[in-house]
């Protein structure tokens, strides 16, 4: 049994996890160049969390601008198994209203300005992310954010677009009526690819703060209103984390899913062919398969 270690990035509306204890922000230094920010690091009921700003604190990364490869090896580098990544979506489905949480299981990646993958020349990975968030995680958080008090929407497609821009009328009305997805954001692609990549359990929390633009009595999406939907939420998506401890334990069980076995028949190039300066970078992503 491995120990439990909680990774939470937090995206627009959750930044930091209060009632940690020994809480400190720590620089984390990885092969990838400088995470968002420090990790807030601390333990609670028992069980150690790690705390990442996806956006840094301030905001000041834009959602092209995150590291997202940084993030997921500094998270991976301190031990975290277990990752839930909480975000501000719009709606594509009249029933997921504001206010409420869509824990997602599905992704459609339109992002294009992004490096998605630890892999590449010199060590070529290909990992199954068919079921890109884990079940078992997303229950979990599921059960949480209803016991807060949430409406929640077990499931969802999360369309990643690459932004900063919102969507035009016309993408809004294709990803909603063409492509099917349900709600829209900026941040999840290539996160969860990459947790995959990297053996982490993940989990997408995605809090409803608007309709996109293509509601007919809801107009375009304004930040004023996103800011003071996901202001109505903070409280509950900060009561949904801190039941995590308690729910996940401090003894981790392999995944049922496979998570965190997902590059055991990933790995294409031959021992001898893989390039020593690409594994050193993998070292603590990939560690356990050299």
């Amino acid at each position: 049994m491995r120990e439990t270690v909680i990774g939470v990035i937090g995206g627009s509306g959750l930044y930091d996890i209060a009632g940690l204890e020994g809480a400190e922000w720590q620089t984390v230094e990885g092969p990838w160049g400088a995470p968002s920010d420090q990790l807030l690091v601390g333990v609670l009921d028992g069980v150690k969390m790690v705390f990442l700003p996806r956006h840094g604190r301030g905001h000041v990364h834009s959602p092209t601008s995150v590291p997202y490869r940084a993030n997921i090896d500094a998270l991976k580098r301190v031990g975290v198994t277990d990752v839930i990544s909480v975000s501000a979506v719009g709606s594509f489905r009249e029933e997921m209203a504001p206010g409420h949480f869509v824990v997602v299981d599905q992704f459609i990646d339109r992002t294009f300005a992004r490096e998605k993958s630890f892999f590449g020349p010199g060590c070529v990975a290909h990992v199954s992310v068919a079921h890109p968030t884990c079940a078992r995680l997303s229950a979990v958080c599921a059960d949480l954010a209803e016991a807060a008090g949430v409406i929640v929407h077990r499931g969802g497609t999360y369309l990643a677009m690459e932004g900063p821009q919102f969507s035009t009328l016309a993408e809004s009305r294709m990803y909603r009526e063409v492509w099917g997805a349900d709600v829209i954001g900026m941040t999840n692609m290539p996160e969860a690819k990459l947790a995959r990549e990297a053996e982490l359990c993940y989990a997408s929390v995605a809090m409803v703060t608007d309709y996109d633009s293509w509601h007919p009595d809801h107009g375009e999406v304004d930040v004023t209103q996103i800011i003071a939907t996901l202001t109505g939420n903070a409280r509950k998506a900060a009561a949904m984390v801190a039941g995590l401890p308690k729910q996940l334990g401090a003894a981790r069980a392999p995944c049922p899913q496979g998570c965190d076995r997902a590059l055991e028949m990933a790995i294409m190039t031959a021992p001898e062919k893989r390039d020593p300066a690409v594994m050193a970078r993998l070292d603590a992503v990939a560690g356990r398969m050299f």
